[in-house]
């Protein structure tokens, strides 16, 4: 433990650098709870961090990865002990704390979930940050009022990691999912992971968005933003509501007040990074039981090494990921 590998981004004198180094536990980052990483993940942000003007990284050296999940091999908060199995996910982690692309990791007690019973080390990263949000959305919708009964519920980006788990989580919960996506070649991929009928991004969107349109859908999770969530509020049923949770179609919402006071429709803010500790652990707890897709886990994952994530990294960027992909330690 004294030395391990860890993918190290680093900026100096105007040159970037991201590659795997070896460092030790006197390079990593104050905290109460000392974590040997099993799986990390692959999220968006993490490709940000890992280019010179992704504008996620605070200081540099750094190690990215907001998601890990391990055991504990050492612990100064009384609410862990060696050999517990832990998530950390979000909070400062990978963005001004170094993150899961480590052998270890250590960080405070605060940021650690107990892994649930009934989801193992492994099945928790292909969750990530990503499932987080994906389940976080659902439980707003749900808390808003949507039921099976309701109707048709939107999953826009649905190839993405928050899309294609809220997608099979939908399923799960016996929803009829609308499935948009921008790739025709992932259709079956879709179906598989329970999408019931699948549209794209031009048909969602048209060829222009009216301030009121008609109604096609009682809820929405949008991990997208922009010009879609435009069109999204529009075309909710009355009392409908959409959780969005990103900004991949950018920061810009047009849109009227026309849907909010004319169909009593709701925007649902999805925040998984400071989401508080109690809705945190209850989360986790529905991801292993009421929320987990049977099987599904698996057909949504590629797992990849620490020495693959500058190529993977790269591609996610390009908007060329399917699904999740983890990261074996």
């Amino acid at each position: 433990m004294d030395n391990f590998k860890a993918f190290v981004v680093d900026k100096t004198d105007g040159n970037f650098s991201a590659q795997i180094k070896t460092i030790s536990l006197d390079d990593l980052p104050a905290g109460d709870v000392v974590v040997k990483v099993a799986y990390s993940s692959v999220n968006y942000k993490d490709g940000l961090a890992s280019i010179p003007n992704g504008k996620i990284v605070r200081a540099y050296p750094f190690v990215p990865g907001i998601d890990l999940a391990g055991t504990v091999v050492s612990s100064e908060d009384s609410r862990f002990s060696k050999g517990d199995e832990v998530i950390a996910t979000s909070y400062e982690i990978g963005v001004s704390h170094y993150g899961g692309y480590s052998e270890y990791a250590r960080v405070p007690g605060e940021w650690v979930v107990p892994l649930p019973k009934d989801i193992t080390l492994r099945e928790a990263m292909i969750y990530g940050t990503a499932g987080f949000t994906a389940a976080l959305s659902v439980h707003r919708l749900e808390e808003n009022g949507l039921t099976p009964e309701k109707g048709k519920v939107l999953v826009t980006g649905a190839t993405g990691g928050v899309g294609s788990i809220a997608v099979a989580m939908l399923a799960k919960r016996g929803y009829q999912v609308v499935a948009s996506t921008g790739k025709e070649s992932e259709h079956e991929y879709l179906r598989k992971i329970g999408a019931f009928e699948i549209i794209s991004r031009e048909e969602l969107i048209g060829e222009k968005v009216k301030p009121l349109d008609k109604q096609l859908w009682a809820a929405a999770v949008d991990p997208v933003g922009g010009k879609t969530l435009s069109s999204i509020l529009s075309k909710l049923d009355y009392s409908g509501s959409v959780a969005v949770s990103g900004l991949t179609g950018g920061t810009d919402v047009p849109a009227t007040v026309f849907p909010f006071i004319l169909r009593g429709i709701n925007l649902l803010g999805i925040d998984s990074v400071y989401c508080p500790m109690e809705t945190r652990k209850l989360l986790w707890e529905r991801m292993a039981s009421d929320l987990k897709p049977a099987g599904l886990l698996e057909t949504i994952q590629n797992e990849v090494k620490l020495e693959d994530l500058p190529g993977v990294l790269s591609e996610i960027l390009k908007g060329k990921n399917r699904g999740r992909t983890i990261v074996k330690l």
